[in-house]
């Protein structure tokens, strides 16, 4: 049996129905403090984009640029494309993703792999012939 994720107490269903109001007295103090600030043109393209896909009208993957947007209860269960800086990389909203940001879940940056050391990289190197 596979435990329900419960936030703050509540579950994802009984968040989805709250007011707004009763929704930022849960968030943590950051996301109540940007959501109360008020909410760019952005923000609102993207979050009517993503009403449209919960309603099943829109077709076309979300793509976006905001990181600094807070995932809602009513992000569950779609998969947004968020910018690295350099790609848009897949994020599917999971119930433990609420609250925080979306650029929480996209890395910037990427693991350094070395390849192997040219000539002359190390002083043994320097007298070993090329061919």
């Amino acid at each position: 049996m596979v435990k329900e994720y419960k936030y703050r107490g509540l579950a994802i269903e009984e968040i989805k129905n709250l007011s707004l109001e009763k929704l930022f007295e849960l968030l943590p103090s950051r996301a109540r403090r940007s959501l109360t600030r008020g909410i760019t043109d952005g923000k609102r393209k993207l979050l009517e984009e993503i009403k449209s896909a919960n309603a099943g009208k829109a077709n076309t993957q979300i793509k976006t640029h905001l990181r600094d947007v807070i995932v809602l209860p009513y992000f569950v269960g779609l998969t947004i494309h968020v910018y690295s800086g350099k790609e848009f990389l897949p994020v599917t909203i999971r119930p433990e993703m609420v609250g925080h940001y979306l650029g929480e879940f996209v890395r910037t940056n990427k693991r350094v792999i070395h390849g192997a050391p040219g000539v002359g990289a190390s002083r043994s190197s320097l007298y070993v012939p090329l061919k």
